[in-house]
């Protein structure tokens, strides 16, 4: 897998001043949980499951998630989980076919050992399994189901909780929730690949739902979670996790996001233009602010319903040329006393000691992702990146 896998070998030359690096399942959990970028959700009851997969990884994404939870009704659990068995059989049956990191959105504890046992050889086609309604005390079951069926099968299995119940969103019960939290994904800290942001969750708890021109900052309730999960969860001192950015609900399913005509010549200023126009035309607008509230935040990565807003969340994930220099120059080895210095565009003082976290974050961020050119900016890959 690659970021910006899918296009042309030549155009990303000329996008990228460094390319994204290349990985598989087996890479470090360090590189994954920085890579997952905008993780695509689909329905385990989907027919042609398979081919959608399939499609998807060939469009750009990189990471998966077959949900067994609340996308599919009650009733339908046990089709879900009996389909599940026989589109990993699809999928193994395809040589040499490149596909995401594959995770399971499970009900119970119980779901964990049962479907790789199912799945019996397929299961290496497996990254994981997303935990929902994470707490303490409902979570540590899922942990250590999991804990055993990796140990069964000899490979390793993540876990990606979901951080939604509503005592994490009330304030009288959020720091202690907060706190068995971490207590819970500290013990498994080696299982651990990310934590997810159930937003959802958290409106309908007080019966909202965001406008298309609002983000999850606008919902002040929702803002506050956030804020006190990154504070407690998200900490660049070695004792955080890497915590993604919540789903965006809007999209448009009778049209196609843009114009086949914005990919002949995407570095031309009338089509970037052209294509800011139809990002705002296509609700587009709310979902780009988000992704920069995000990142502004800590948070890396987002839950994704629809396959139109991938590509966003990859080409605003791209480190800019600045950012890349910044971040170099302040983890340069003869400057690990410290020290201030302007930077190398002239426009701001880099302190080496206050920002050496943000620029490791950024150099892995840079890894996965890649670093555009000086002349290249999220116009210009997201035009790039659209499929043919």
């Amino acid at each position: 897998m690659r970021h910006f896998g899918h296009i042309a070998p030549e155009v990303r030359r000329r996008l990228f001043h460094r390319e994204p690096v290349a990985f598989t399942a087996d890479s470090p959990a360090r590189l994954l949980s920085t890579a997952l970028g905008a993780t695509l959700y689909s329905p385990a009851t989907r027919p042609r499951l398979a081919d959608d997969i399939v499609k998807q990884a060939g469009r750009g994404v990189v990471s998966m998630v077959l949900c067994l939870e609340d996308s599919i009704g009650d009733a339908d659990v046990v089709e879900g989980e009996e389909n599940l068995v026989r589109q990993f059989a699809d999928l193994a049956a395809r040589a040499d076919t490149d596909l995401p990191l594959l995770f399971i959105r499970v009900r119970t504890p119980e779901q964990i050992p049962d479907l790789v046992r199912r799945l019996g050889p397929t299961v290496e086609l497996l990254s994981g399994f997303v935990l929902p309604k994470f707490t303490e005390e409902r979570g540590v079951p899922f942990l250590e189901a999991l804990q055993g069926a990796a140990a069964a099968i000899g490979r390793r299995l993540f876990a990606m909780p979901v951080l939604e119940s509503p005592e994490l969103l009330y304030r009288e019960s959020r720091v202690e929730t907060l706190e068995g939290i971490f207590r819970a994904v500290d013990k498994y800290r080696d299982r651990v690949l990310a934590l997810r942001l159930g937003v959802t969750d958290f409106c309908s708890s007080y019966g909202l739902r965001r406008a298309p021109d609002m983000t999850a900052y606008d919902v002040q309730v929702v803002a506050s979670v956030i804020a006190d999960v990154v504070n407690m969860l998200g900490r660049a001192d070695g004792t955080g996790f890497t915590v993604t950015g919540p789903v965006w609900e809007y999209f448009r399913a009778s049209e196609r996001m843009f114009k086949p005509q914005l990919r002949q010549s995407p570095f031309l200023e009338v089509q970037a233009v052209e294509l800011r126009e139809r990002l705002i035309e296509h609700a587009m607008d709310g979902l780009l602010r988000e992704i920069s509230l995000d990142q502004a935040n800590g948070l890396l990565g987002k839950t994704c319903i629809h396959p139109s807003h991938v590509l966003p969340v990859h080409a605003l994930s791209v480190v800019s040329h600045e950012e890349f220099s910044d971040a170099a120059d302040i983890l340069r080895p003869e400057l690990g006393g410290g020290g201030v210095m302007r930077s190398a565009y002239t426009n701001k003082m880099n302190e080496v000691k206050p920002h050496r976290a943000w620029a490791e974050r950024t150099l892995l961020r840079a890894e996965v992702f890649g670093v555009a050119r000086e002349d290249v900016g999220f116009v210009e890959l997201l035009a790039a990146g659209i499929p043919g």
